[in-house]
């Protein structure tokens, strides 16, 4: 909702929503058996055979790693004081960066143009600017340092673990490279 108009962003928010339950709903199954990510992948892996790691909470997850990184990403570029030299308060020199090195190389043609346009129109009308992100980090009137500070401790816990899931589907051999 801080990312601007949700028409723009309701498929972003609702795909990474459905993801979640899709893992939530496995992990729910049998939480003895699926305590842990990796217990989910191995179980799905043995099940679904060749059709692994295409299938079930193992593609949920790898769909919700990648909008998660796009996200820190995002985040990252505006900790580091990444912005647009005419349009500072904006962020779509962020979300363009993220969606470049996070998202974009799994997003067939017509996705990476609707991308790429639906950002600076969502940018320019509708406030896709730095304001909204303060208060998502930061609930109350905070200064900009406080809420870049805030971001910081947010990316140093959230980082570790995605890098994690990075790994775990780089050892499984989960990863796909097909395009959405």
């Amino acid at each position: 909702d801080c990312l601007g108009t949700p028409i723009v962003y309701l498929p972003v928010k609702a795909d990474l929503t459905g993801n979640i339950k899709k893992i939530r709903a496995v992990y729910d199954s049998n939480p003895a058996k699926f305590k842990t990510l990796q217990n989910i992948l191995e179980a799905e892996k043995e099940m679904h055979g060749s059709a692994w790691p295409k299938t079930g909470a193992t593609l949920a997850l790898m769909w919700l790693k990648r909008g998660l990184k796009f996200m820190l990403v995002l985040l990252q570029s505006i900790s580091d004081g990444e912005r647009d030299e005419e349009h500072p308060n904006l962020i779509r020199v962020n979300a363009m960066k993220a969606y470049e090195i996070a998202l974009k190389k799994y997003h067939g043609w017509m996705l990476q143009k609707l991308f790429t346009v639906s950002v600076p129109v969502s940018a320019e009308e509708s406030g896709f600017s730095l304001s909204p992100v303060v208060p998502l980090v930061a609930p109350s009137k905070v200064k900009e340092e406080e809420s870049i500070e805030k971001i910081h401790q947010f990316l140093s816990r959230v980082t570790p673990i995605l890098d994690a899931i990075y790994e775990m589907y780089t050892k499984m051999n989960a990863e796909l490279s097909y395009k959405a």
